[in-house]
């Protein structure tokens, strides 16, 4: 009954947070954002069924306070992807090699790849919304754009698009159409994951947390990724839905990497006396500038292919399973 309780409590929570958005404040945007952390908690704290129960509760709230087309929005861009990330963050088996006591976790990498493969599978629903195949869903897209933008220069339907810097209105509109799906849902898949850690330290300092927190450094992803992340690459060349998702699959699949080149400097800079000052400056131009999550997403492929945390970071290796 306490687990269902919670469960229904934190899915009333997260449709709340949901729905924040249509307010239009900035405040609204981070509540929104937000919106996936009460299942999360709810997953990390007591378990996967209370986590089940609020994303359900959400998802039915949703539907009879807004409409159908909320439940299913819900559910794959928030809710699934929240109760799957803390359901796998809690799985566990017995340790061959330990005692009885001991159980070997899920590993972390995986869940970020798992978080890389729900944003692309939420982007993906998103297409039957706009057409069929790659060339309506970019019309789409841009006649969405359109709109968007004569409403923020106040300019009436009827009337020729012109941008303020006096550039091109249909070139800007085809850029927006091509980057807008895989930042969409790298943005996503940063989102989920960001929620994850801050339910994981919610959980932890409650004592509600059953698992001992992961070593982040220690991260690492299987070795056939760097194979898949040529396949998608290659695939993303393709003028098709195909190649529009596996485009958007390539994305977060570098963002995950990204988060290994983080995960390989808080590893090779323990021994440095300055860590804290460089990790503090590595942290800040990521946020400011964004730019340098491509250079992160490099070390992290350096560090699958060359082991830079075995020949730069202390003896431990990392653990590849």
């Amino acid at each position: 009954m306490q687990i269902l309780l919670i469960g229904l409590g934190a899915g009333i929570v997260s449709a709340l947070l949901f729905v924040a958005l249509a307010s239009g404040s900035v405040l609204s945007v981070t509540l929104f954002y937000l919106a996936p952390l009460p299942i999360m908690l709810a997953g990390l704290g007591w378990s996967h069924v209370a986590a089940l129960t609020a994303t359900l509760t959400a998802a039915a709230g949703l539907g009879i306070g807004a409409g159908i087309w909320f439940i299913f929005a819900f559910l794959a861009g928030v809710g699934v992807p929240a109760y799957v990330l803390s359901y796998l963050s809690m799985l566990a088996r017995p340790s061959s090699g330990g005692t009885g006591g001991d159980f070997e976790w899920y590993p972390v990498g995986r869940v970020v790849l798992a978080a890389a493969i729900l944003a692309t599978i939420a982007m993906a629903l998103t297409i039957p919304i706009f057409g069929p195949d790659i060339d309506t869903y970019h019309a789409g897209l841009k006649e969405i754009f359109s709109r968007v933008l004569r409403l923020q220069l106040a300019i009436p339907e009827g009337q020729p698009l012109k941008l303020p810097n006096g550039g091109n209105p249909e070139r800007t509109l085809e850029v927006l159409a091509l980057i807008m799906p895989p930042l969409a849902a790298a943005l996503s898949m940063v989102t989920h994951l960001a929620n994850l850690y801050l339910a994981g330290r919610i959980a932890r300092a409650s004592g509600r947390l059953a698992r001992p927190w992961p070593d982040l450094s220690g991260i690492a992803f299987p070795f056939s990724t760097p194979l898949l992340l040529l396949g998608v690459l290659v695939l993303s060349f393709l003028h098709s839905i195909v190649g529009l998702t596996a485009g958007v699959f390539t994305t977060c699949l570098l963002v995950a990497y990204a988060f290994l080149g983080l995960a390989v400097l808080h590893a090779v800079t323990r021994p440095v006396a300055l860590r804290g000052l460089i990790l503090s400056a590595v942290w800040g131009l990521l946020i400011l500038l964004g730019w340098p999550i491509v250079l992160l997403a490099l070390i992290g492929l350096a560090d699958g292919l060359l082991n830079l945390r075995g020949r730069l970071g202390p003896p431990k290796q990392p653990n590849r399973n």
